[in-house]
């Protein structure tokens, strides 16, 4: 029996209960189930009885106790009391609760998605940095959230386009093509220039491509620097982002927006809603109608878009690509943004809560290990992945929730300890595939039909427990935003592995008699990897088979 098959039968429980007078009131909106911290109240706990207490007119006690005899005629369910001031404990049979392993090797790698988003289309964009520079540790914990958190999307069975959007115009890119001339001829670069080893290494790199650059004019040099310049810059962003497991669907440039005129169709597409004015020679959005703190310029006196305007512009066209729900990952500086973004929509008519969501993280710092800096005052994603590898760099980024800021021990992060969390997790992950391979190399294989029902040790239904949940830590993971729940629930779930195999014998001694134990504990120990494997999938980070 799983969590949801125990909710439906709980369901079932009070809608009899209602049917038949024996309760008053409705169905609740939501019943939970919940694994209770302290394994002698049971498998699960739900307070369905509190929540019906006030409409049925009576204690919750009591409800719980008409609900509870009904469980207790529920195939599966071994036992039902009643605890507290109204929960009911439930405590699942063994070849019930023993039933998950099973449910999990059949799905395998499919084990853990579930339907609740079918039929939603979802664009996520994140990272976005523009070319001036390479990615940074700011940025690589969008890439890792971000590309963690699609993968649980996914999951939940929504459609997900991973979309990076960048400008490769504008007086950034002035900037920095300024300074990859400077750097060419050896010069300091301007007083808001871009410094570090890397723009060096680019400005050698386009010179190296076009002879004799150094001589020609400044304007053709300085354009031929923007040209090239971003787009080697761009190259090596892919490519440190395809180093760390990250690829886009879709890499958007903000200057297709202005040459389409699909700006400029926004701003009319405003204008016509009644929510644009003009003063001061400007061109505004009355966003303080929808909630912003003031209102905003869309495009200034001298008739040129603020970046405002090509925001707007680009949601317009994520949503006429399909999206239903349109998500951003920002960084801490762009509070501002929310207010602001959230105006804009709701003049075009919709309502952003239904689709746009903004996430606001915090920052990285770091401590410990080596990092050269070389990219002026930043640390680079390639070297947070020299210093500590992918799989610790992507773990460390998404363990914890987006709104708390990182402090990373890269000594801890580089460590190959049972401190180090990453290393926990893969070791579980390693030590299941070692037993399995020992028990292949002693003849044993899994039968075609264990009995389960054995698995009655309190480790074994610890670990029982935990396998059962995974599909709901999924769930709850994507609709949240929350994929540090995956990577917490992963150390979890390996603690309860290492102690089960502490406490219970798996493979038996030449002359130990309990082929049926054995058969039954593979197939918890196999469950037990396909979950571990499957929940570092969805953080992207890998499931090694020996460490």
């Amino acid at each position: 029996m799983t969590p949801d098959d125990l909710v439906d039968a709980i369901k079932a429980a009070v809608a009899a209960s209602l049917a038949d007078g024996a309760l008053a009131g409705t169905m609740p909106d939501e019943v939970m189930v919940e694994r209770p911290r302290n394994p002698e109240h049971g498998d699960y706990a739900t307070n369905v009885a509190m929540r019906l207490a006030k409409a049925a007119g009576r204690p919750p006690r009591d409800v719980a106790a008409i609900i509870a005899e009904r469980l207790r005629q529920v195939d599966g369910i071994a036992s039902v009391d009643v605890a507290g001031p109204g929960f009911i404990n439930v405590s699942l049979a063994a070849a019930s609760l023993g039933e998950t392993a099973r449910i999990v090797v059949r799905a395998g790698e499919a084990y853990g998605g579930n339907g609740n988003l079918v039929g939603e289309t979802v664009n996520l964009e994140y990272v976005s940095a523009n070319p001036t520079g390479p990615v940074h540790i700011a940025h690589a914990r969008w890439a890792a959230v971000g590309d963690a958190l699609s993968r649980l999307i996914s999951a939940s069975g929504a459609k997900v386009t991973r979309e990076y959007y960048f400008n490769d115009a504008g007086s950034q890119i002035d900037r920095f093509a300024a300074s990859l001339l400077a750097a060419a001829r050896g010069e300091e670069p301007p007083a808001d220039g871009y410094q570090g080893e890397y723009v060096a290494d680019v400005a050698a790199d386009v010179v190296q491509a076009h002879p004799g650059l150094l001589e020609a004019g400044a304007d053709e040099a300085l354009a031929t620097f923007r040209h090239d310049g971003v787009e080697l810059m761009f190259d090596r962003i892919k490519q440190t982002l395809h180093r760390f497991g990250v690829d886009f669907d879709v890499y958007f440039n903000e200057r297709d927006l202005h040459a389409s005129g699909a700006v400029d169709r926004a701003v009319e597409r405003l204008r016509a809603a009644g929510h644009v004015f003009e003063a001061d020679g400007a061109v505004w959005l009355r966003t303080t109608d929808f909630g912003d703190d003031k209102d905003r310029v869309i495009v200034r006196s001298n008739g040129q878009p603020t970046y405002f305007g090509a925001d707007l512009a680009y949601y317009i066209d994520k949503r006429n690509r399909g999206a239903d729900r349109v998500i951003i990952l920002l960084g801490p500086d762009h509070h501002g943004y929310f207010g602001r973004m959230r105006g804009l929509v709701a003049g075009l008519g919709e309502n952003p809560d239904d689709s746009l969501e903004i996430i606001i993280g915090q920052l990285v710092s770091l401590r410990g290990g080596r990092m050269s800096k070389r990219a002026g005052n930043l640390v680079t994603l390639d070297e947070l992945m020299d210093v500590i590898g992918v799989d610790a760099g992507r773990y460390s980024l998404v363990r914890w929730a987006m709104d708390s800021p990182i402090d990373l021990d890269l000594d801890l992060w580089a460590s190959r300890t049972q401190d180090n969390p990453v290393f926990y997790v893969q070791y579980a992950h390693a030590r299941l595939s070692s037993l399995a391979r020992n028990a292949a190399a002693l003849g044993i294989e899994r039968s075609a039909d264990p009995d389960l029902g054995l698995l009655a040790h309190p480790r074994e239904t610890a670990l029982l427990g935990a396998l059962a949940e995974f599909p709901r830590v999924v769930a709850g993971a994507a609709e949240l935003r929350a994929p540090h729940r995956v990577a917490r629930y992963l150390e979890e779930l390996a603690g309860l592995y290492h102690r089960f195999y502490d406490a219970c014998r798996v493979l038996p001694l030449a002359d130990e008699p309990g082929a049926s134990v054995t058969d039954a504990r593979l197939w918890l120990c196999e469950a037990t990897r396909i979950v571990l494997a499957n929940g570092l999938g969805m953080l992207g980070v890998g499931a090694p088979d020996r460490m």
